[in-house]
C-alpha cells in the first residue's frame, strides 16, 4: 500500500464516495461490530451514481443491506450469518465456500478483489496512529493491497494492539461517525445450552488454550469455566464471556506454549463492557487471519481446545455447518482450521457442540441434508445436551451407537433403524 502524498480532508458529513470508488470496483469491510455503518449507509444512498459494485461481506450485524440493493450490488460472502440471511433467502447472495485461513491468500493473489476497503477505526493515539479497533482478520491483507482506504472514525471504538496502524495519509477519505455501533444483544443461554456448556466444560483441563465460535452455546461454555485455572485464549472471535474470564483471573494465558501472557483474537464481538476491557489493553492483541487461523500455529499450542457449532451431524461424524433446509445460514468459516489443529495439538480436543433438536427435527441424523463441511475422517468430540460422543479413533460401527446415545430420546429408535441401512452402505 503506497501512502497518499497529501493529508486527507476529514468529513463531518457523508463524503462523496464517487471521488474514490469507480464503477466495477470490489469493496470489502470489517464484519460484525466492526462494520462501518456510516460508510455503508452512504454507499447505499449513493449506489446508483457509483455504478455496479461487488461487495464481500462477513457476518452482518448492522442490517443495512437489503435484497433490493441488488439493483446495484453483487453480494458475495463467506457466510450466511446474521443480516446476510435475508440476502440468502432472497437469492441474491453468492457464497465463497473456502476455509477462513484461505482468505488472506485469496486477497493477496487478487482472486478475492479488494479495490476499496472501508475500515472502522479508533481515534488516533498521541503518535497519530489509527487502530483498526474491533477487527484485524482479513482486513490486514486487504489494507495492504487495496487501491484506496476509506476510514470511519468512531469515538466508541477501542484502541487495540496488534497492528497494523494507519496514519492520516493512508486514507483516501475519512469520515467522523456518531452512529450507534451494531447491536450486541444476544439471547441468554437456556436449559439446553446450559447443559451443553456443562458437558463441554468438563472436557477442558486447567491450563488449556481455548477457541470458541459465537452464540449462546459458547456463552454457556464460558459461563461454566469460572472455576477453572490458568486458561489461555487463541480464537477467531473474542466476546464478553472471554473478557469476564480475563477480569476474574481465570484466563491468564500463563501456560500458553506461544504468546504467553497474551489473549489472541481476530475480531471483538460484544458491547460497551467488551470495548472497555479491550481499550489500550496490552494483554490483548488482535491479529490477522493468517495468524489466528493458521493450522501450524494453532497445532503448536499445547492443550488447544477448539469449540465450534454445527447445524447437524450424522451418525458417522460428518458435519454440516452451512445449510439449514434450503437456506445458507452458516459457513465453512474456521471450523475446519480449528478442529484439525486441535487434533494435531498435544493434548488438544476438537469439539463440536449443538442442541440435539431444532424444533421437532433431530440434528443428529443418519444422512446430512446439506453439504459436508467437515469430513468424518476429521473425527471430533460431539456434544449435545444428552452427553458426549468422542469419535476419535473409532470405526463407523463404533461411532453409530455413541451418536445415537446423545440424540434426543424421541429420535433414537428411528436413528437405530436408519443406522442398519447405513451400515449396509458404509
Amino acid at each position: 500500500m503506497e501512502p497518499a502524498k497529501t493529508a486527507v480532508n476529514l468529513h463531518r458529513s457523508l463524503p462523496d464516495l464517487s471521488a474514490t470508488i469507480r464503477p466495477g470496483d470490489a469493496l470489502l469491510w470489517g464484519q460484525a461490530h466492526a462494520e462501518p455503518v456510516t460508510l455503508i449507509r452512504a454507499l447505499v444512498e449513493q449506489r446508483r451514481a457509483l455504478g455496479r459494485l461487488r461487495l464481500f461481506l462477513g457476518i452482518g450485524a448492522a442490517d443495512i443491506l437489503q435484497p433490493a440493493h441488488a439493483d446495484s450490488f453483487d453480494f458475495l460472502a463467506y457466510c450466511g450469518t446474521g443480516a446476510n440471511r435475508k440476502l440468502a433467502q432472497a437469492g441474491v447472495l453468492d457464497i465463497l465456500p473456502v476455509h477462513y485461513s484461505q482468505l488472506p491468500r485469496l486477497i493477496r493473489s487478487g482472486e478475492l478483489r479488494a479495490d476499496v476497503v472501508f475500515v472502522q477505526v479508533s481515534p488516533p493515539d498521541g503518535l497519530g496512529r489509527y487502530s483498526l479497533g474491533l477487527a484485524r482478520e482479513y482486513l490486514v491483507e486487504a489494507v495492504r493491497h487495496a487501491r484506496s482506504i476509506i476510514g470511519e472514525i468512531h469515538l466508541d471504538v477501542p484502541w487495540t494492539y496488534g497492528g497494523p496502524y494507519l496514519r492520516e495519509q493512508d486514507f483516501a477519505q475519512l469520515v467522523e461517525s456518531t452512529s450507534p455501533l451494531p447491536s450486541s444483544a444476544r439471547p441468554l443461554p437456556g436449559r439446553v445450552e446450559a447443559e451443553i456448556g456443562r458437558h463441554v466444560a468438563s472436557l477442558v483441563e486447567d491450563g488449556a488454550t481455548l477457541q470458541t465460535g459465537i452464540g449462546t452455546i459458547p456463552d454457556a461454555v464460558l459461563a461454566n469455566l469460572k472455576n477453572h485455572r490458568e486458561l489461555g485464549v487463541h480464537s477467531g472471535s473474542i466476546g464478553e464471556g472471554f473478557a469476564q474470564l480475563c477480569e476474574a483471573g481465570v484466563v491468564t494465558n500463563a501456560c500458553k506454549s506461544i504468546d504467553a501472557g497474551l489473549t489472541i483474537g481476530g475480531v471483538l464481538i460484544g458491547g460497551a463492557a467488551l470495548h472497555r476491557f479491550a481499550h489500550r489493553n496490552p494483554s490483548l492483541e488482535l491479529r490477522g487471519t493468517e495468524y489466528t487461523h493458521d493450522q501450524a500455529v494453532l497445532a503448536s499450542i499445547e492443550r488447544f481446545v477448539a469449540i465450534n457449532s454445527a447445524i447437524e451431524v450424522d451418525l458417522t461424524g460428518q458435519i454440516n455447518a452451512e445449510v439449514a433446509g434450503t437456506t445458507y445460514v452458516g459457513g465453512v468459516g474456521g471450523i475446519g482450521d480449528f478442529l484439525r489443529a486441535a487434533q494435531r495439538s498435544r493434548g488438544g480436543v476438537p469439539i463440536v457442540a449443538l442442541p440435539s433438536t431444532a424444533g421437532t427435527r433431530s440434528r443428529v441424523v443418519a444422512s446430512l441434508s446439506g453439504p459436508v463441511t467437515v469430513a468424518r475422517s476429521d473425527a471430533c468430540v460431539i456434544v449435545t445436551e444428552h452427553g458426549t460422543a468422542d469419535l476419535r479413533g473409532l470405526s463407523i460401527a463404533q461411532r453409530i451407537p455413541r451418536m445415537i446415545a446423545i440424540a434426543d430420546p424421541l429420535h433414537r429408535d428411528a436413528l437405530e433403524r436408519e443406522s442398519r441401512m447405513l451400515m449396509n452402505c458404509a
